[in-house]
């Protein structure tokens, strides 16, 4: 079933498109890549995708609800959380506080005047843990490392609960280490029957962890298939690859 589709999906920028009549389709429970060479619109898409830009044209269906226009205050209500490529976190608040306020589904402001709950708590000891970061629970963000701070926008994601999950470059300059955490919670997100969105330019990643692939272009859709299959396209190497 297609959980979230786009229909003659348009945005440009003074004439410029990033995305130029896009039709694609996102399976529930499956991981989709998004690849294609710089400035080919797959951020422009994911902005568009998670209210962050409005469209000109066309339209969004998340199960089935026809949208033309997508607010970002009202993503949960969808059931759709991201990761951008430059982390966002609180970044004075700490590791803990940056799960708990998540967890609670509230405004952020309320959040920090809160008296959370043991399940609160457990739950985000349980989702520190898996990424990683609960010895370093009462440091601030500010103070992480850059990969450190990627694993909480993914401990974030985790506590967001969310059906669809579009990650934007999350393994970009990480080391192996952390590379096998995500990895492995990816494919765990994947088998709770969540949808992932993954955009990401290390091939071998997409091959590993990807059931279907799309290839943009200058705002266009280039290609689509198993990854296999895909990343042999001559098309796709030449625009692609480079070669």
């Amino acid at each position: 079933m297609k959980i979230l589709e786009t229909h003659n999906l348009t945005k440009h920028f003074d004439g410029v498109y990033a995305v130029n009549g896009l039709d694609i389709a996102f399976e529930q429970g499956a991981i989709t890549g998004i690849i294609g060479p710089n400035g080919s619109g797959k951020s422009t898409l994911t902005n568009l995708l998670t209210g962050i830009f409005g469209f000109n044209h066309g339209t969004v269906m998340v199960e089935g609800v026809t949208l033309k226009k997508i607010s970002a205050y009202k993503l949960p209500a969808f059931g759709i959380t991201r990761t951008f490529q430059e982390v966002r976190l609180f970044e004075q608040m700490t590791i803990l506080d940056n799960i708990l306020v998540t967890l609670t589904s509230r405004h952020v402001f309320s959040s920090l005047f809160e008296t959370h709950s043991k399940l609160h708590l457990k739950q985000a000891q349980e989702i520190l843990e898996k990424i990683g970061l609960w010895e370093k629970k009462n440091q601030l963000a500010h103070n992480l490392s850059y990969g450190q701070r990627k694993l909480l926008e993914i401990g974030r994601v985790l506590a967001m609960d969310a059906k669809i999950i579009l990650l934007d470059e999350p393994f970009a300059g990480l080391f192996a280490e952390m590379i096998k955490v995500i990895v492995k919670i990816i494919e765990e997100l994947k088998q709770q029957g969540k949808t992932l969105v993954l955009i990401e330019h290390n091939m071998e990643l997409i091959r590993e962890l990807c059931d279907y692939l799309y290839v943009m272009d200058e705002g266009k859709l280039l290609a689509e298939g198993k990854p296999a299959g895909v990343l042999s396209e001559k098309k796709v190497v030449e625009a692609y690859l480079g070669e």
